[in-house]
């Protein structure tokens, strides 16, 4: 047996950074047809707003074309969109929400 003198250096500990899942917009677009009452109905519902929240939204996109209506994780946006427009089909109302990255 040697006797040697070795230096115990702790090792040193890498955590991985984790990058934080994209978020993405669930954009609601206007259209001529869908009754205002409707809209508001769809946001209350699937996205859980208030009234008065829903009917701001509701007038963003009837002023401006379009308007964001909730950021969140790619999956949950889709699922919501996809969710929100099944619901208008089965009223018969065009209504549409889109999702898109945040940039």
């Amino acid at each position: 047996m040697s006797n040697r003198n070795t230096a115990l250096e702790p090792k040193s500990a890498t955590k991985p950074k984790l990058k934080r899942p994209k978020l993405y917009k669930v954009i609601l677009i206007n259209d001529d047809y869908t009754p205002r009452e409707f809209v508001i109905l769809v946001l209350r519902a699937v996205f859980r707003m208030s009234e008065e929240t829903g009917y701001r939204v509701m007038m963003t996109a009837h002023k401006m074309g379009t308007s964001v209506v909730v950021v969140c994780a790619r999956d949950i946006a889709e699922t919501k969109a996809t969710e929100a427009v099944d619901l208008a089909k089965e009223a018969g109302f065009p209504l549409l929400f889109t999702t898109e990255p945040e940039e």
